[in-house]
């Protein structure tokens, strides 16, 4: 496994599992649990997927050291603001069965935010939490945070993936100290990710699918990311993606397939941001 260094100090494995969109609890604890078997010692999870109780099962189950692992849960919008944000935090900490959290972060950039860093920044303090971050958050929306808070964002969790590659967006987080972390790096077989002419010949000429070709060509970008996926035999495979290096040549391709656009939609869309402060979850 390779690390990258948050701006804490904290290690952060490169490679970790997702659970997104696996919302039946054993599907979910056993998908968590092959990914352990695996190797995976990332998992990142949200109140708002519905699964913390799954995941947690199955680190119990694992027998894998507490200190091995690097877990991250999400604070939902609903949940925003100082004393909503300090529930929600024990809530789902008692859902994971653990005693503090490796990465919490703000799941959408919507509510108040303000309240809810400030209750995350206070919990990091008392070591309730290892690192604290955003997800979703535009450039500006980071260096305001970045600007106005004592605690800056370790980690901003935004879509990126071989049509939307945050070129620009990597470099501004890097030159601030945050680092990138890919949600949906297949795009979810978007734009036919897996059947693309370029990343199939890329696949063939390395003698991997095409979801690790994906994973090696964001981890050798330095950005972190979480592949899900429910087959066991999936799971290890996207897991098996540092023993081999794609060339500068491919990487220089692999750039040419960029929109820069999201596949999926504008998360200052005034619609979405209705729609995301609106939605209601069982959490």
């Amino acid at each position: 496994m390779q690390y990258t260094t948050l701006n804490n100090g904290v290690q952060m494995p490169l490679l970790g599992f997702g659970v997104y969109q696996i919302p039946d609890p054993q599907e979910c604890e056993a998908s968590v649990s092959a990914a352990l078997r695996a190797g995976y010692r990332l998992i990142d999870t949200a109140a708002a997927y519905g699964n913390e109780d799954a995941v947690g099962r199955a680190i119990q189950k694992s027998g894998v050291p507490r200190e091995e692992l690097f877990i991250t849960t999400k604070l939902w919008v609903q949940d925003a603001g100082y004393e909503p944000t300090k529930a929600a935090f024990a809530k789902s900490l008692q859902k994971l069965g653990l005693d503090y959290l490796d990465l919490y972060l703000i799941h959408q950039p919507y509510g108040d935010v303000y309240g809810a860093w400030r209750a995350m920044e206070e919990l990091y303090h008392a070591g309730k939490i290892r690192a604290i971050g955003v997800s979703n958050f535009p450039n500006d929306r980071v260096m305001d945070f970045l600007v106005h808070h004592e605690v800056k964002p370790a980690v901003n969790q935004i879509e990126t993936h071989p049509f939307h590659q945050q070129v620009e967006t990597q470099q501004f987080l890097q030159e601030n100290g945050v680092q990138l972390e890919s949600w949906g790096p297949f795009a979810e077989g978007r734009n036919n990710l897996f059947t693309n002419k370029l990343l199939q010949d890329l696949a063939a000429k390395y003698q991997r699918s095409v979801a690790q070709v994906v994973l090696r060509w964001l981890t050798q970008r330095g950005v972190v990311v979480i592949p899900k996926s429910v087959k066991p035999e999936r799971i290890a495979e996207n897991f098996q993606v540092f023993d081999f290096e794609l060339s500068a040549e491919d990487l220089a391709a692999i750039q040419t397939l960029d929109t820069n656009a999201s596949a999926f939609f504008d998360h200052r869309d005034s619609a979405i941001v209705k729609w995301m402060s609106e939605v209601k979850f069982d959490l």
